[in-house]
């Protein structure tokens, strides 16, 4: 009301009262409940917002990915239960409204396609040019884990962002050790007796660390440092230093700080050097260029796709980790230990709930920019300029791996979002709805099932093909199973450069496995030009059901694009009824 940024707002609960006649819906509106909409919705298209802060940290001006577009709101989720009816009606009716971007951070999860509203819902979106936007789910770091791996959607994974929210840890002795803290209050941590007993140092115990003189306790890496968090925050300790490896760090419930084993070193040995040792912890401190950043998050959801593995998911990564965004002011935004609730017109949250908007947002720039595209021709754009490196230069990492190794693109799709180069990709894979229907037809799909998705008489089977115009490639194998596979795929791309154009193939070969291309250079006259091209990849069977890749890039001839694909050699993956997760 005060900005117009708001152009809709719609409700839909049909389901949860035919499934619970005389049920009272606690609020039977279009307003938001639990936070997850405004905070989703605001990280998608939210405006300019100076002084915005999660108490104290990440100071500054907040905005949206597209801060002046619109927003239509659809409730479909209800604290009183969540139905397939209500998400078909909402998203049915957005598409009706005439929306250019759907952004959908749930899923469900064990249903085939045809059982599925997303997809029967975002087929009729892809029909008419909306693009949806979805979240991989929050079920990482196994394999197979994935919802949303409809292939017309835009499936997203969660990374970290280059921004980190720390407490300065000052001990006696003047040294200073940099930690990690969300800690929502600006604490008076002076001068504290530094505590190290191993009798203690678990930290794993509420009811033993509530036997501690006052001051400063320090647990050791052992075990769960989540576990170490809660049981600290819920007895009389003071305050804590951590130590603890674990990459990830989505809250502090107390007055706490997050130390590596590196740097304990130093800690250690002052305290054992100094019976009097003492630290002051100083918080709400925010440091900006992190390196190395982006990582995968670890909870991110992986592929293949339980849905159909034969499309390479997720597609893309996005920032998903302790996001700051706008929230509802009636629900507790942080805690400090077991009875204090904390609101804010901001939070911190962590998901790919989180990571779905922002690869939205992208989306309706894209839109903007280029209205006559597609939303196969959006995702294509979005994935082929996606960035594989972090900000040291290096491939992205897994936080899912204890080891952090190399991300899969299983993992984290083609890379990190590239707005700016997304806007022009030099050569793009499109896709019709006939297509996605060819797909289907290989899918063992009844024609009636096949219909429930389509919803129209108007498609066929008379040219069924698993091969979809898709810009990234999997290969899947039964580790069960040792023999030597070829698979073949067909492209085409669309030139959506400048005029002619000339690239040259370069092929990162995945480990033990052959990649072929022919032809290998392509000849465009004009823009708007389609050229086709054949991909072959050999691969074994790996008994361990290893994953490995490589990926297929479509070079300019004077450099001006690189048109990237992720290429995945992956086991089939079971991954059995895996629960509906929302956020």
């Amino acid at each position: 009301m005060c900005n117009s940024k708001l152009i809709g707002a719609k409700y839909f609960n049909k389901g949860v009262i035919a499934a619970n006649p005389g049920i009272n819906i606690s609020m039977n509106s279009a307003r938001d409940t639990a936070g997850h909409g405004t905070h989703t919705s605001s990280t998608a298209g939210g405006n300019y917002v100076d002084g915005a802060s999660f108490f104290g940290y990440a100071k500054g001006t907040a905005r949206g990915i597209a801060p002046r577009s619109k927003v239509a709101m659809y409730k479909v989720l209800w604290d009183e239960g969540r139905y397939s009816s209500d998400v078909l009606a909402g998203m049915d009716e957005a598409i009706d409204d005439g929306v250019d971007v759907i952004s959908i951070s749930m899923g469900f999860d064990g249903v085939p396609l045809y059982e599925d509203p997303i997809a029967i819902a975002s087929f009729a979106a892809m029909e008419k040019g909306v693009i949806v936007s979805s979240s991989a789910g929050n079920w990482g770091p196994a394999l197979g884990s994935l919802h949303n791996g409809i292939p017309w959607v835009m499936t997203v994974a969660a990374g970290t962002i280059d921004r980190s929210f720390t407490g300065i840890v000052s001990l006696g002795d003047g040294e200073t050790i940099t930690g990690r803290t969300l800690f929502p209050a600006s604490a008076l941590v002076r001068d504290f007796a530094l505590i190290y007993n191993k009798t203690f140092s678990a930290c794993d115990s509420s009811v033993l660390l509530s036997n501690i003189p006052r001051g400063i306790i320090i647990c050791d890496n052992i075990g769960s440092l989540y576990t170490q968090v809660r049981e600290t925050a819920v007895s009389r300790v003071q305050a804590a230093i951590f130590i603890s490896d674990e990459p990830e760090l989505f809250d502090m419930p107390c007055p706490g700080v997050v130390i590596s084993t590196e740097d304990s070193h130093a800690l250690i040995k002052y305290v054992a050097s100094n019976k009097d040792a003492t630290a002051s912890i100083k918080f709400q401190e925010t440091i900006l260029g992190t390196k190395p950043a982006p990582a995968v998050a670890s909870y991110t959801s992986r592929g293949p796709s339980p849905s159909y593995p034969g499309i390479l998911k997720p597609d893309i990564m996005a920032p998903g980790s302790v996001v700051l965004a706008a929230y509802i002011p009636n629900n507790y935004a942080a805690t400090i230990g077991d009875y204090i609730f904390l609101s804010s017109n901001f939070t911190m949250l962590s998901g790919t709930s989180m990571a779905c908007p922002h690869a939205s947002g992208v989306a309706a720039l894209l839109k903007g920019a280029h209205p006559e595209w597609s939303a196969a021709a959006i995702r294509s754009a979005l994935v082929t300029t996606a960035n594989p490196l972090d900000n040291t230069m290096k491939p992205i990492r897994d936080n899912g791996d204890v080891n952090l190794t190399f991300a899969s693109p299983l993992a984290m799709g083609a890379g990190q979002i590239d707005p700016n180069q997304a806007l022009d990709p030099g050569l793009i894979y499109d896709a019709t709805p006939q297509d996605y229907v060819n797909l289907m037809c290989t899918m063992n799909f009844t024609q009636k099932q096949i219909m429930t998705i389509t919803r129209s008489k108007s498609y066929d089977c008379s040219n069924p093909s698993s091969d979809l115009n898709y810009p990234s490639f999997i290969a899947l194998y039964d580790p069960n199973v040792p023999k030597t596979s070829v698979k073949i795929f067909n492209r085409t791309v669309t030139n959506v450069g400048e005029g002619s154009a000339t690239y040259k193939v370069e092929i990162v070969q995945p480990e033990d496995s052959i990649i072929a291309v022919s032809p290998e250079t392509l000849v465009f006259g004009k823009t708007y030009e389609k050229q086709c091209f054949r991909v072959s990849i050999k691969y074994r069977s790996n008994k361990t059901g290893k994953v490995s890749f490589g990926e297929l890039v479509w070079i300019e001839a004077n450099g001006k694009h690189k048109v990237r694909s992720p290429v995945v050699v992956s086991p089939v993956v079971s991954s059995g009824e895996l629960g509906f997760l929302g956020a």
